[in-house]
This record gives C-alpha cells, structure tokens and sequence, in this order.
C-alpha cells in the first residue's frame, strides 16, 4: 500500500523509480495481490498512468487487464478501472497531441493495441457480455472502449460482432438506457457498428432501430433539438444509404409518414440556429436516400408516391416558396424535391400547379428559372434549380409539352413571364453560365420527344428592330458561327458547348431538324472549318462536338436536300476533313475528364462554374451514338465510312427488316393471343379436374352412406320378421277371447300386411335407386345443350310433386294409426266388459270407413307408383348432371330416414300388441276360460295336418 500512495500521491526519500519500472511493479501487484482492494488499487494507479504512459501500459498491462474483466465480474468497481484504462490506452482522441506528426503516431499505436486486443475474438464477445451489466460504472466505459475499437479496426471488429450470438441485439439494448449518456454513446457507437456493413444494417433494422431512433428525434425535439437529433439521423443515413432491403423495410413501416412533421416551418424562419440547420440538412438527405435515382425503380417509385400520399411533398412545396430560408437549406430543398418527382407523373404534375405567394401568383417553376439565369444568384443554388427543371421533365411528356408550348407564337402571353421566356433570355444574355443552362434545360425539354422537336421549330424570334424574325434554330446556329462577336472570350467554350449540346439533341432523330439545319447555307461549311482547324487544348472540346453533330447530319439525313445528301456530306468531310481526322476529333468528347464525371450520376454537380461543360443526358446520348468503349463500333463512325452502294443495301435491309419486324411483331400478338387462350384453358381445365375430384369424393362418400343404410335396412327386416311372427301367433291366441276382438285383430292383421307391403316396395325403390346411381355413374358423358337442361328442370318439377303426394300419404297413414290406436283402447274396454254396447254399431262403421280408405289409398299409391316408374324411364333416358344425382341422393336418403320411422312405428305398435294380447290372455284365464298356449297351438296344427295326409292316403 506504500507503494500504491508513493505512485499516487506523495514523494517517497531516495531515487525514484522511472515510469516503465512503476508500470512493471503495478503489473505484478496485479497479477500475484490475492486481496481485490489491492488489485483494486493497482488498477486504479494503472488508470492515473495510462495516458501519460500510454505505450507502456499498453505494452505491459493489457493482459492482465483483460484477465481483470474475466475473473472480476463480481466487483464493478475494478472492471470500471480497467474497462477506462483500456479505452485510454486504444482511443486516439488524446488533447494534449496537436501536431500532425504526433497525431499519426497516436493513430498508429492506437491500431496497434486494437489489433492486439481482437486477436482474440473471445475479447470482443467478453466486451458485450459486460455491456449487459446495469451498473453506470462498468456500462459506460464498455460503450466507449467498443466504440473506439470500431473506430480503429472497424471490418475486423464487425465481422466479430455479426458472428457473436445476439452481440447486436445487446447493442440495440443502450438506447433503451435511462441515463442519457449511455444512450447518446450508444448512438455513437451505433454509427461506427453500421458503417460499409448492409448485414449489421439490416439486424439493426430489424432489431425495432427505426422506431426507438424516431421516438428520440421526436422526444428531442425534432430540427429544434441538440446533437442527440443530429447522431440519430446520421444513425438513420447509414442504416438506409445503398441498402435496399433497409429502404423496403422503412417505406412499409409507415415511418416516411412520420418524417412529415420535420419539415413543418412557421412563418418566423429568421434566427436559425446553426444545429437546426445541420438538422434539417440530414432530414432533406434522408428523403434524398429513399428517392435517389441510383435505387432501384420499383424502391423509388413507391417511395415517391408514399410521399405524395402522405403530404411530404407539398410540406417541401411550402419550404421552396417559403422566405427567410437559410440559401443552404433552399439549395438542398431544391434538389430533394427534384429526386421526389424525377420520374413520378403523379408528383411532377402536382409540382407544376405549386404557385409562390407572390402578386399575381406565379408558378414555381417560373420562379426557380428566374434564379438559374441570374448571375447574381450563388452558383450551387443554380445547378440545383437546373437539376430539378430536368427531373421535373424526366420522362414527362406532358410537361415537355408545356414549357415548348410556351414559345410557341400562338400561346405567348406579353403580361406575363413564361418559362420559356426565362430560356430563351438565359439562352442569348451575356453570362455564359445562363447560356449553358438554359441550352441544357431546353435540351431536356426535347429529349426523347420528337414532336415537341418538330414544334421547336415554329419559335421565331425578333432579333433586332426593322428586321425580319429568325427560328430559334438558327439563331443558335448564329451564335455558333459569330463566336466572338456574340460572346465575351473568356466564356466562349461554355456557351458554344450548351449550344453544341442543344442543337446535337435537337436534330437527334428527327429528320426534319436535319433538313432544317442544313437548309442555312453557311451551318455545313462552319462545321468543316471548325473541325478542320488546328486549335488550342479548350478548342479541341468544340471541334469534337462540332463533329458529331455533323456525323448526326449524316446519319439522320433523309436526302431531302440535294445540296447535302448523305453522300455528299461524306464526300465534304474526305475532302475537307479526312475520314480518319474526323473520327479522331470525334472521340475528343469521350476522353474528355469532365465527361466521365458527367456520366455518373444525373445531378450536375461541379466544383465550380467553368467546369460546367457536359449534361449527364447528353452523355448518355453520345453512348447510344458512339458506344461507351470502342468509337469505332458508332453509328455515326459506320455512316461516314459506309460507301453509297452500302447504304443503298442498307437501306434495302433496313426496310426488309422493317416488313420482318412487322411480321414477328404480327406473330408475336397472335402467339399471345394463343398463349392467353390456352392458359386460359389450362385454368378451367385445371378448375374443372379440382370439381371432378371433388364430385368423386362426395360420390364415394354417398356411396358408403347408402351401403350404411342397406346393412341397417337388412338388420330391420330381420329384427321385423321375427317379431311378425311372435305377433301372429299371439294374434291366434286372442281370436278365441270373443267375436268382436277377432275381427279386430284381423283388421289389424290386414293393416300390418299392407304395411309391410309398403315396406317391401320401400326396399324395391332403393335397389332401384342405386341400380340408377350406377347407370348415372358409368354414362361416358354429360348431357349437353339447352334441351338437356330444361328436360331435367321438369324431372325435377315432376320429382317434387311426387315427394309432395308421398308426404300427404304419410300424413294420412299416420292418421289411419291414430283411428286404429282409438279402435285398440275400445276393444281393451269390450274386453273387460262382454255385454255389447250401443257403440259397437258405430265402431263397426268406423272399421269399414278406415277399410274404404284404406282401400283408396292402396289405389292412389298405385297411382303414384306407375308415376314414379314413368319418372324413373324419363332419368334414364335424360343423362342428369351431378347436381340431380346429389339431389336424387338427398331423396333417397329422405325415404330411407322415412322407411326407418315407419319401422320403428310398426315395431312400437307390434310391441303394444303384444302387451295388449298378454293382457287380455291373463284376464282370460282370471275369468275361468281355456286359453290353450302357442305351443299347444303349433301341435294341434301339426297333429291336424297329419291327419289330412292320412286321409288323403286313405
């Protein structure tokens, strides 16, 4: 303990020790000290010594560091010395380093010690164990180390962190930290974790970031909040820039439409702050990333048409034309609102109706040309205003179509200032930067659009008092041939250039443009003169223009002018030029440095006004004209060099491939006509198999029921037999009781035999039945046609009616076994009183009353059944569909449920006669009469049959 305060705070008598020998001493403590305040103590002195010894701690005690973090866990105290230590000893922010020599040497052993602290992926997964821990004092050092780990050696330590088991997923738990300053490092260090990573990107995501980064930006403040604001929204850029999946993920969200309250500026914009204003910075490129033209389309366009939807649009509208708007913040507006339109008819066309709050109102569009060709305007803020007059014409017709319109005499207004107005005084003022936008913006308005190319070219133009008008085509070409005369020297090669470009998008597929420039006498031999001179460096830019807008002459000349058929201007430029000069001025363009930055994106970013020279549009155009590698494989290269007899065949092949295209593009609809038809069959086949199956199953099934209903149908018939004949013979018993019982029993005997006859025609009927279920079955074919159709309407009609009548038949049946059931109580009366009675006459009329009805409903189900044999003839001859079998099943199933209560009744009543019979057999016997059992009635039976057989030997 001497030692620990010698360290750390008095002087100790005698030599002291240098600061290598007080490391290595503290080391050891660290290392052999058995009590943890000891080790305690040594760590916190390595802590005090870190920074100003950074090599030596680092060299010396960084094992046993790590070794502190792994058999520690227990005391917070220790880990939070040793988690501080390590940071200062791999951090490179060191204040007191302020050259630039020293800040590199700082850099370089602090990715030393990185590199030796992950060499053992186990560190890094001992890291984030420790992160879990609540306590502040071992959490927030965790966070920072990490961080600066990140820092250091950000690849290596992500690939660790991505493989280590729900390593991201604890990360994503500090910004749901309470204390605001692990949170806020939190963010930090989810910055470094996500950059250059799309997979850690896309775990963050998933892991709800997007939602607990919004919650804060909002609990912040919004644009008016402090830095906290600022790291989440960096955090928000790195996780959707360039990752596809991310973008998805945030538009189906619904988190674009959260985004709209950050742009809801009040009146009062004067006194911005300079972190509201680094804010809403990072807000506009986040709208940027979901809309930017370098996504995919389908991506893009969603996004776009999410942000009409949701208004964030018009609330970006109301900034544009919003006063006292920092000129940063308007620029980057400017060019938000172009990629959220670029493209999207529906946003483009909403843009086109946005008026500024002027008096008289006046488009926005107007108004933002209105800063691109005035000079005194900054000059980021006119490229961004270019930038979105070419979005808001990017594939849009329409659009293109109004800004032409115009120019045009017979719809221009001279009360107010029209867009093309703007353009054609940009087009001719004296600032070569207003001619070079202006050139392009008009450019964009013809590209692609051939119509609006010919009605360009009705734009006359005054030039001067007491002079006739111009085209607009020739005063560009005017301004070409003067060249100093127009236009101040120094600026001449950025003016002569948006011409160039111009005119080179003009003529571009439009023959009649051609026939039109080369209708001026003087446009052909200033092209030769300006491709055939030797001019300086900044000229040779010109000359290559020049030249491929000549080889466009060439190339889309109809030969309406004979002066300058195709053939001739080849001759021309042989002669004039040289076919391999020629060619050679040409591919000035493409080498050109300011080219390929061109080419790469659509937005014209430059460092500064002169460097302003070529249009991303344009650059596209050269592709399509003069391939991207190799100039030789050209159009315009081939057409100079084609010879008249090969133009000639290829005119020859262009038309036989026309009438060949014409005939593919004839089979090409017919096979998709076929390929409609027969997927179109293929879906009703393959519907029409799935209700075969379907049809088989329910069929089966029925089947199976209907055998079902057999085998309890035979087990009834048995069950029935055996008490018909105990009934029968009980029946014999009570016929000797007294006269008018028997005559009774016998009615009742008549009733149960024609019962069982309506049982037996019942079973008839269900053979029948399925006999027809199999024919229907087995028939190759359904009935078709109309005809087919109506005759099983009336079976069923008639089918209806029969099962009408055989339900009034039951309901009569069941009122006939109500009369008999009365008849049955009046005998059981008679029978325990001998006497006839006054009622025996009435009831004998009644019992001829129910034989008469009997007899009438014996008749009348003949009836029915000659009608039911004729309905069954006409099924079989009329092959009925399957929705008759399911309903001719439903009827069977109908008639065997009713078979079954007719059973069931016969069996009830059967059982009551019995009963009935037994009852008065005992009564019988009570009164003293003989009444012989069925056993003694069997034997009589035989021994008088045996009788009559010995007679009849006899």
């Amino acid at each position: 303990m001497n030692f620990i305060r010698g360290v750390m705070g008095g002087q100790a008598p005698g030599p002291q020790p240098s600061g290598a020998e007080t490391i290595q001493k503290l080391c050891d403590r660290v290392a052999s000290s058995t009590l943890l305040e000891d080790r305690r103590d040594a760590v916190r002195a390595l802590k005090s010594l870190s920074k100003k010894y950074r090599m030596e701690v680092g060299t010396q005690a960084m094992d046993h560091l790590i070794n502190i973090l792994q058999t520690d866990r227990s005391d917070s105290e220790i880990l939070g010395y040793a988690l501080d230590t390590l940071y200062n000893i791999i951090c490179n922010d060191e204040e007191e380093e302020q050259d630039e020599n020293a800040q590199k040497q700082s850099d370089d052993l602090g990715a030393q010690f990185t590199e030796k602290f992950i060499q053992d992926s186990e560190h890094i997964t001992l890291l984030l164990t420790l992160l879990e821990e609540f306590d502040f004092h071992v959490r927030w050092p965790g966070v920072k180390l990490l961080t600066a780990l990140l820092k250091n050696q950000g690849v290596q330590v992500q690939g660790i962190i991505l493989v280590s088991p729900m390593g991201v997923s604890r990360l994503m738990d500090l910004l749901a930290d309470s204390r605001e300053v692990i949170r806020n490092d939190g963010l930090l260090l989810l910055q470094q974790l996500t950059k250059g990573n799309a997979a850690i990107q896309k775990i963050v995501a998933f892991e709800n970031a997007f939602e607990r980064l919004l919650d804060i930006i909002t609990e912040e403040g919004s644009s008016d909040g402090g830095i906290v604001v600022e790291d989440c929204l960096l955090l928000l850029l790195n996780l959707l820039k360039n990752n596809s999946s991310n973008q998805n993920f945030f538009k189906e969200g619904s988190y674009i439409q959260r985004m709209k309250p950050w742009f809801e500026v009040g009146d009062d914009n004067s006194g911005w702050s300079a972190q509201k204003v680094t804010n809403l910075h990072l807000m506009l490129q986040l709208v940027r990333v979901m809309v930017s033209p370098v996504n995919s389309p389908g991506t893009t366009t969603s996004c776009q048409k999410c942000m009409y939807q949701c208004g964030l649009l018009q609330q970006l509208c109301t900034i544009l034309m919003a006063t006292g708007v920092p000129a940063d913040i308007l620029t980057e507006t400017i060019n938000t609102v172009s990629e959220v339109i670029r493209g999207s008819q529906v946003n483009q066309d909403y843009f086109a109706s946005v008026n500024a709050p002027s008096n008289p109102p006046r488009p926005a569009i107007v108004v933002l040309l209105m800063s691109m060709v005035n000079e005194r305007q900054p000059f980021v803020l006119r490229c961004a205003v270019l930038y979105c007059f070419q979005c808001f014409l990017y594939k849009n017709q329409k659009g293109q179509g109004e800004i032409v319109a115009t120019l045009l005499p017979s719809t221009i207004d001279a009360n107010s200032i029209s867009a093309g107005q703007l353009l054609c005084g940009g087009l001719f003022s004296a600032d070569s930067l207003s001619n070079w936008c202006a050139a392009v913006a008009l450019a964009h308005a013809l590209q692609d659009n051939l119509t609006q190319k010919e009605q360009l070219l009705r734009v006359q133009l005054a030039t001067s008092l007491g002079k006739p008008p111009v085209s607009l085509l020739q005063q560009c070409t005017n301004i070409l041939s003067q060249g100093d005369k127009i236009v101040r020297r120094g600026s001449k090669v950025q003016t002569r250039v948006g011409l160039l470009m111009l005119l080179c998008t003009w003529i571009s597929n439009c023959p009649i443009a051609v026939t039109h420039f080369l209708h001026n006498q003087d446009n052909v031999p200033f092209l030769t003169a300006q491709i055939s001179e030797n001019l300086g460096e900044d000229e040779r830019l010109v000359q290559g223009l020049c030249a491929l807008l000549l080889g466009i002459c060439i190339y889309y000349n109809d030969n309406s002018l004979e002066n300058y058929t195709k053939e001739k201007l080849k001759q021309l430029i042989e002669k004039r030029i040289g076919k391999e000069n020629f060619v050679e001025k040409l591919g000035f363009i493409t080498k050109h440095e300011l080219y390929s930055r061109a080419a790469l994106k659509p937005q014209p970013v430059f460092p500064s006004p002169e460097q302003m020279l070529f249009d991303h549009e344009f650059t596209k155009l050269v592709k399509e004209l003069e391939g991207q590698h190799r100039l030789c494989d050209g159009v315009i290269t081939k057409a100079v060099h084609k010879s008249s007899e090969e133009d000639k065949k290829e005119e020859e092949v262009k038309k036989t491939l026309e009438q060949h295209d014409n005939i593919v593009t004839q089979y090409k609809e017919l096979i998709r006509e076929q390929d409609a038809q027969i997927q179109e069959l293929k879906e009703q086949v393959a519907s029409m198999s799935s209700q075969n199956e379907q049809m088989q199953t329910t069929i089966t099934q029925q089947l199976s029921q209907i055998q079902q209903h057999k085998d309890q149908y035979n087990i009834l018939k048995l069950k029935l037999g055996k008490e018909n004949q105990t009934q029968s013979n009980s029946q014999g018993d009570g016929s000797q009781v007294n006269g008018l019982q028997t005559e009774e029993l016998s009615q009742l005997r008549e009733e149960l035999e024609e019962l069982r006859r309506q049982h037996t025609l019942l079973q008839t009927q269900v053979g029948e039945k399925d006999v027809l279920i199999n024919t229907l079955r087995s028939s190759p074919q359904m009935a078709e046609g109309p005809s087919a159709g109506s005759d099983n309407t009336e079976l069923l009609q008639e089918l209806e009616v029969l099962k009408s009548q055989v339900q009034s038949q039951s309901s009569e049946i069941s009122q006939l076994k109500a009369e008999r059931q009365e008849l049955l109580k009046r005998a059981e009366a008679r029978s325990a009183d001998t006497v006839p009675t006054s009622d025996s006459s009435s009831d004998a009329s009644k019992m001829a009353d129910l034989e008469s009805r009997l007899t009438a409903q014996t008749s009348e189900k003949e009836k029915l059944e000659e009608s039911r044999a004729q309905l069954e003839q006409q099924l079989d001859s009329a092959k009925s569909t399957v929705a008759i079998l399911q309903t001719e099943k439903e009827k069977l199933q109908t008639e065997v449920q009713e078979s079954k209560k007719e059973q069931d009744d016969l069996l009830m009543l059967l059982a009551d006669q019995d009963q009935k019979i037994h009852s008065l057999k005992k009564r019988l016997k009570d009164l003293g009469q003989t009444v012989e059992d069925e056993d003694d009635l069997d034997a009589r039976d035989q021994t008088s049959d045996d009788d009559d057989e010995d007679e009849d030997e006899g």
